[in-house]
């Protein structure tokens, strides 16, 4: 007979599931508070902030949201801060996610071998993405910092005297913030693309190598279409975060100097709760919304084409 828990345990699964499969009211009873759970948490907070963009509203306790129509909307597309915080948006996703994707996938294909330390260094790329973002956004300033940090160290190394202040210029604010989303996330994508090459069905390499395809034939004509529904779930999953990256930005620059950094969540950010315009600073968020939904619409389409081709 076995182990009498064992069986206990076994039996009543089987009975629940004869029991949910018989009875369907009894098994939307038991998702109910899942499904009141997911409304609370995520539909209402959107279906407010979508009332909220239609409305006036200056955050009074005292005084109701009043209706203005599409003038929020009409507003933000008129506003040249608007489109500078779309601009720092797009420059920053496309260097950060570009070089993330790019650089994760070939140091994938470098360590996709057997060789001592592996598992361990599996686990060092764990520990960027593991720590806090506003931990991280701190170390990094103090590196960057004109005269203390270690950054301007290494570089006076190679002869240059005056220290770069790659947070106060605006032409390298961008590109030393995306390093910091770099440094800390090409280790995801790298785990991600590692994932993707272990589950590569082995006998078309093998029937290429043994036909004398080179490495560079392979890889362009085999591995690289095979990685594509690998390459393009990393995006996604990456692109959810870079559009939206707030904490980074804001302990390192606070969207300086200037404008130069004010990405879109920044943006949003300094009008909810420095402005407490509420309803425009909901407008923006329906947009910033849209932009992410569209982007991996897109993605996914991609994915759904890729997947019927091969």
């Amino acid at each position: 007979m076995g182990n009498p828990i064992h069986f206990y345990w076994r039996f009543n699964r089987e009975v629940f599931v004869f029991v949910l499969k018989r009875n369907t009211t009894l098994k939307w009873i038991l998702l109910s508070p899942a499904f009141a759970l997911t409304g609370i948490l995520i539909a209402y907070p959107l279906a407010y902030n979508f009332y909220l963009s239609f409305h006036s509203w200056y955050g009074s306790a005292t005084r109701l949201p009043r209706f203005e129509g599409f003038s929020n909307y009409i507003a933000t597309l008129s506003d040249p801060r608007f489109w500078n915080s779309i601009r720092v948006t797009i420059v920053f996703t496309i260097l950060a996610l570009g070089i993330e994707i790019v650089a994760g996938f070939f140091i994938a294909l470098y360590i996709n071998r057997e060789f001592r330390g592996k598992n361990f260094i599996k686990a060092l790329f764990v520990f960027p993405f593991a720590a806090t973002p506003v931990a991280i956004a701190l170390v990094w300033r103090n590196m960057y910092d004109p005269t203390l940090g270690v950054i301007n160290y290494f570089v006076s190394l190679i002869g240059r005297v005056q220290p770069v202040e790659w947070l106060t210029k605006p032409h390298l604010v961008i590109p030393s913030l995306a390093f910091v989303d770099i440094w800390q996330w090409t280790p995801l994508v790298v785990l991600i693309c590692m994932a993707g090459l272990e589950g590569l069905p082995r006998e078309p390499i093998e029937s290429a190598q043994i036909d004398g395809a080179s490495k560079w034939q392979i890889f362009r004509r085999i591995i690289f279409p095979l990685m594509g529904p690998t390459l393009i779930a990393a995006t996604m999953i990456r692109s959810w975060d870079v559009i939206k990256v707030f904490d980074i930005i804001y302990v390192m620059t606070a969207g300086g100097p200037g404008f130069a950094s004010e990405n879109l969540n920044i943006y949003i950010y300094n009008t909810a709760f420095f402005y407490f315009n509420m309803g425009y600073a909901s407008s923006m968020m329906v947009i910033l919304f849209a932009i992410v939904l569209g982007f991996n619409i897109i993605l996914y389409q991609l994915t759904k084409r890729g997947n019927e081709k091969s």
